[in-house]
């Protein structure tokens, strides 16, 4: 048997500080008076060899494209730098993977607008060609200085169309045009690999409802719409008091447990990170805390099933099962399960009171693990922790593979719901990314002391953490975490 010596390899990583990221860039066009600015890093070459074009058509090209001088693409990321820092660009995506065809209809895809392009020349060459270079948007009354400051650093800048509302995709060159399709033809086109590729590996009945979206070109995306005001903190009269102590539970392979514990702290909490074997060891017990927040993450990895592994270490050790079973009783408690720990709080049912219609959480409609960001509404209910908040309709986040519920009773309080973007409860994925029954992404006890959702509220109690969007100074997440802090006194 013979030996295989591989050649050497180096892998380099590069890391960089954001120090603000709020001034991250997206693709995602905006609407009103904004025009598209080509950056030419390619020196007007527009060289074919290597790229999808070229794939397509069964070629490998003559010449591929080259990086410019050292000096210039420092000059376009110093000056980029800059103009993203003041303000002045809407928009930002690169160029050099599938040219300047795609980069425009991507960032109409992601703005869910459309398009006017103009070109002097709208030949394959000028719109395929995979140079490296870039295309931002930049607001009308910005236009000329933004121009004026690329020409200075000796790049390449051409405006060479704008957004517009609709549905319409149009370039023209010159007075002629030169190609024009719909937005949504162009975007099925667009994923249908994926989606196929989607209908093998997962559930082909979620793929289709997925694609099919496609279609629904007048679909507003995510939005907030709340029945309280987003800055008033009606934790503030209790935040300069002794702060009560909080168990931020976890167990082998959780890994949600610093933000859960920075969302209950920023609303007056004392946030204690307390790991089962702390309580196993006697190191801790949950007499000394008036909350409880099980976090979200991997138990056991989760191959003993949805939080199963965590909720037996508890119902099968019996001096566990009893600390459990007095916390919960005590009627100054409060606790709170978010996916791991919501999967792992439906099976203590039988010892949380006020809880016996909770359902079980398996395997995803999908079969697939999903991460992404969805909308919820919050039901009226008992609960502590949504005082004031039924009605509300917001973006969260969502991480599991074991989050559907496939039947609940009357009995069961439901407390939050999926949404579609039109705010309508929903069984359709991707915006019921678990399948759930009636949209149940969360439940809620009888006395409303205890509280399970899958989706994390904790990963976006800041407003800066929704980036959806600019706009949003406070999250209405940090409202939930403010209201058990009200209800504590």
């Amino acid at each position: 048997m013979k030996s295989v010596v591989s050649p050497l390899s180096l892998i380099a990583s590069g890391f960089a500080p954001v120090m603000d990221v709020r001034k991250t860039l997206t693709p995602q066009l905006q609407s009103g008076d904004a025009a598209l600015i080509l950056i030419d890093l390619g020196e007007g070459k527009n060289r074919m060899g290597g790229s999808c074009l070229a794939q397509v058509y069964g070629q490998v090209g003559d010449e591929a494209p080259d990086a410019p001088s050292a000096e210039m693409l420092k000059a376009f990321f110093d000056v980029i730098q800059r103009l993203n820092e003041e303000g002045k660009l809407l928009a930002y995506h690169d160029r050099s993977d599938g040219g300047l065809f795609v980069t425009l209809v991507e960032m109409a895809f992601a703005g869910n607008l459309g398009l006017e392009i103009a070109l002097p020349v709208a030949g394959l060459e000028e719109l395929f060609s995979e140079e490296i270079g870039a295309v931002v948007q930049v607001a009308g009354s910005e236009l000329d200085d933004v121009l004026e400051r690329l020409h200075a650093q000796g790049l390449s800048a051409q405006v060479v169309g704008r957004g517009k509302e609709g549905n319409d995709i149009v370039f023209r060159s010159g007075t002629e045009v030169a190609y024009q399709s719909a937005r949504g033809t162009l975007h099925k086109m667009w994923a249908e690999t994926s989606f196929h590729i989607q209908s093998l590996r997962d559930n082909p009945e979620t793929a289709q409802q997925e694609f099919s979206l496609l279609g629904d070109v007048g679909r507003e995306g995510l939005s907030v719409t709340v029945p309280f005001d987003l800055a008033e903190r009606v934790s503030a009269p209790f935040v300069h008091h002794t702060r009560p102590r909080v168990a931020i539970l976890r167990e082998q392979g959780v890994n949600g447990q610093v933000e859960m514990a920075a969302a209950f702290d920023r609303a007056g909490f004392a946030a204690v990170d307390v790991h089962m074997s702390d309580l196993l060891a006697g190191r801790a017990d949950l007499a000394d805390f008036q909350g409880l927040a099980a976090c979200g993450g991997f138990s056991y990895g989760d191959v003993l099933g949805a939080g199963s592994g965590w909720a037996k270490t508890i119902l099968f050790n019996a001096g566990l099962k009893e600390m459990f079973t007095e916390f919960f009783e005590r009627v100054d408690s409060f606790s709170l399960g978010v996916c791991n720990g919501c999967q792992m709080m439906a099976q203590l049912r039988d010892i949380i009171p006020g809880t016996a219609a909770w359902p079980n959480f398996g395997r995803n409609v999908s079969a697939r693990f999903e991460a992404r960001l969805c909308m919820v509404t919050i039901e009226e209910s008992p609960s502590i922790f949504f005082d004031g908040m039924s009605g509300a309709r917001i973006p969260i986040v969502v991480a599991h593979g074991e989050g559907h519920v496939d039947d609940v009773t009357v009995d069961a309080l439901v407390g939050l719901r999926y949404i579609d973007t039109y705010g309508r409860v929903t069984e359709q994925y991707p915006f019921n990314p678990s399948g759930s029954v009636q949209g149940v992404a969360g439940l809620t006890s009888k006395d409303g002391r205890a509280f399970i959702m899958m989706p994390h509220p904790e990963r976006v109690f800041l407003g800066v953490q929704h980036t959806w969007t600019r706009e949003l100074m406070d999250s209405p997440w940090q409202r939930m975490f403010d209201n058990v802090r009200k209800w504590v006194g």
